[in-house]
């Protein structure tokens, strides 16, 4: 029998909890359903605990804390992962589930379709597909709502996921971690709605979105060493010959460097594009290696729908 758990981060949230609760009880009864708490100064825990979840905390500040916490408390074959606003439409639950199970695949993200115009501002969508651009650009074309908070992840996904993040920023390194390790993953298209009222969001627009995007280029660096320093060396090499080339003209021509702290700027800009180059090819062999052990220990666990992995309900 298939073990599923459902994971609600939750932060002030008594005015929806509860229903996201009874919402997914009713989507998939058989399913274990954990609230954590992060510091809540309303009724979150009572208000889940009378809904019926298992309610746990986490003191350490931060979506990102919480997800990874849960992810190491939490034994089980798929994992559902939602936000505690009442914005995702727990239906459909099932079929993420199921379509992880048959395609044997690791994660399936929702991609948010609004059902309203109030419930997907302008300004979120403007940066979601900003952002998703980016790690398009900079990793993979495989994914058209990286910052979906609605996602359903296979046994070996959770298990192998390193704590990387604290906050919102964490959908992004699911999105990196997938990509790193080559992993099947597919997006599915699912209902969203407009936050009730009384609830508001924790999101604040340009801090999270500078939050992500600095994320972005920390994985980047993380994921990708010499993509990234190589084109720092690129750039100060440019730079540097830039800078240099009136120099050695004017030296060809009279023998003479009148233009001292041009030539010591332009020597000093090529030594950096070396030592970038020279520190990226470094990271990315250590890159490698760590990357062939993080893959080891994914595929240590099984598959979904395979023996051990997610048993047919």
């Amino acid at each position: 029998m298939m073990q599923t758990a459902v994971l609600i981060p939750c932060h002030n949230e008594e005015a929806t909890v509860g229903r996201v609760v009874r919402n997914f009880r009713d989507a998939l009864p058989q399913a274990a359903i954990y609230v954590y708490d992060n510091n809540s100064t309303d009724r979150t825990r009572q208000a889940a605990s009378e809904a019926g979840a298992t309610v746990r905390s986490e003191a350490r500040q931060g979506k990102g804390h919480v997800v990874c916490r849960m992810f190491a408390d939490v034994d089980a074959d798929a994992y559902v992962l939602v936000d505690g606003d009442d914005t995702y439409d727990a239906a459909s639950a099932a079929r993420m589930i199921e379509h992880l199970h048959s395609e044997q695949l690791d994660m399936v993200t929702a991609v948010r379709v609004p059902t309203t115009q109030e419930a997907y501002r302008p300004g979120h969508q403007f940066g979601n597909r900003a952002l998703t651009g980016l790690v398009a650009s900079l990793f993979e074309n495989r994914f058209r709502d990286i910052l979906s908070g609605y996602r359903v992840f296979s046994r070996r996904f959770v298990k192998s996921f390193p704590a990387l993040v604290s906050g919102f920023e964490i959908e992004t390194a699911f999105t990196v971690h997938a990509l790193e390790l080559r992993m099947p993953v597919a997006e599915m298209e699912t209902p969203y709605r407009d936050r009730p009222k009384g609830s508001a969001s924790k999101l604040r627009t340009y801090r999270d979105g500078f939050r992500i995007l600095w994320t972005i280029l920390r994985l980047l660096l993380e994921v990708r060493p010499l993509h990234l320093l190589g084109s720092l060396a690129l750039l100060a090499a440019v730079a540097s010959l830039a800078v240099g080339y009136p120099v050695v003209l004017t030296y060809w021509e009279t023998g003479l460097v009148p233009r001292l702290p041009s030539a010591v700027l332009a020597a000093t800009l090529m030594v950096l594009a070396f030592l970038c180059l020279a520190s990226g090819m470094i990271l990315e062999m250590v890159t490698l290696a760590r990357r062939e052990t993080k893959r080891l220990r994914y595929l240590a666990l099984p598959a979904p729908g395979t023996a051990g992995g997610i048993c047919s309900p």
